[in-house]
């Protein structure tokens, strides 16, 4: 009897030793998702593009702003300009967004010019539009805005066709001195504001016609805030803005570096709705193109209560 007890004894503690490990071969083995951290990094979003279309005054012409940082822009005709298109595109960067800028300009033309002429290098889809029309409107008839009108339409009717989420913009532009201060000029006599709001009204007038248009980036009105607001010299022509940053170039016709830092700031804002003064003192592109921290400031918020109030008024 001992003896037979010895061995049942030991078949039972042979039993015991082998049944962990039979336990652990019937268990499932860790998947990889539990036993560790995936190291694919989820994709990087595309960048938004967009699309300035103008002239000289989208090129930063007369300025230091023209080729200015042109190599961060794609210009379609390759003429290498930078202008307000590269600042937009630098303040972007600054403010963390990722954007895909292209222009396509030409000096003193209409934007019914580019439909005609040039609409084979942007017809495309894209994100964001731009449009800049001729800053007289119409060269035989100042202030007219049927031609305006006409070609807001063909061209948004060309990229909503490419991208029926497309958003277009319609750069309203600036009083210039030369037409207001000088005889002969189509706004001679009037307030220096006069034009800035005859050229706000046609964008008004081209919205409302082509319901696919999206916005106005009010430029002259942020123009005609910086004069009323003593930032800016409102009569070049009078020699006392002691203090205050000329928006004019030499020609009092097109923009000095500060009229276009002016104008890409209300595009950033009007485009991105990130508040222009989160730029502040140290915004690069300010830096670069010689305005000093103070003047930069200044205009930031210009262009910040320039779209805040209603209309851009």
């Amino acid at each position: 009897m001992k003896r037979e007890h010895g061995i049942w004894l030991f078949i039972g503690c042979a039993a015991l030793a082998v049944a962990p490990a039979a336990a652990q071969e019937s268990a499932p083995a860790p998947t990889a998702a539990a036993g560790a951290t995936s190291s694919i990094a989820p994709a990087k979003a595309a960048p938004k593009t967009i699309l300035f279309i103008g002239n000289s005054f989208t090129q930063g012409a007369h300025s230091a702003a023209r080729n200015w940082r042109a190599g961060s822009v794609t210009d379609l005709n390759k003429a290498g300009y930078g202008g307000v298109p590269a600042l937009f595109k630098l303040f972007a960067e600054q403010a963390g967004l990722d954007y895909d800028v292209s222009l396509e300009t030409q000096g003193g033309k209409t934007l019914g010019f580019h439909y005609d002429e040039r609409r084979q290098l942007f017809d495309r889809s894209w994100d964001i539009v731009v449009l800049q029309e001729l800053s007289i409107l119409d060269r035989a008839k100042p202030g007219d805005p049927a031609n305006y009108l006409r070609d807001v339409a063909r061209l948004s009717a060309l990229f909503k066709a490419r991208n029926p989420a497309v958003d277009i913009r319609l750069a309203s532009t600036w009083t210039r001195a030369d037409e207001t201060y000088e005889s002969g000029g189509h706004w001679y006599g009037k307030p220096v504001t006069a034009m800035a709001d005859d050229l706000r009204a046609a964008a008004d007038r081209a919205r409302s016609a082509t319901p696919s248009v999206a916005g106005i980036v009010p430029v002259g009105q942020a123009w005609s805030r910086a004069m009323a607001e003593g930032v800016a010299d409102p009569n070049p022509y009078d020699g006392i803005g002691y203090g205050q940053l000329d928006l004019w170039a030499y020609d009092h016709y097109h923009a000095s570096v500060a009229g276009y830092y002016l104008s890409a700031l209300v595009t950033f804002g009007a485009i991105t709705g990130v508040d222009p003064t989160t730029l502040g003192a140290k915004e690069k592109g300010a830096d670069e193109l010689g305005l000093s921290d103070a003047q930069a400031v200044a205009l930031q918020t210009v262009a910040r209560d320039a779209l805040k109030n209603p209309g851009g008024r």
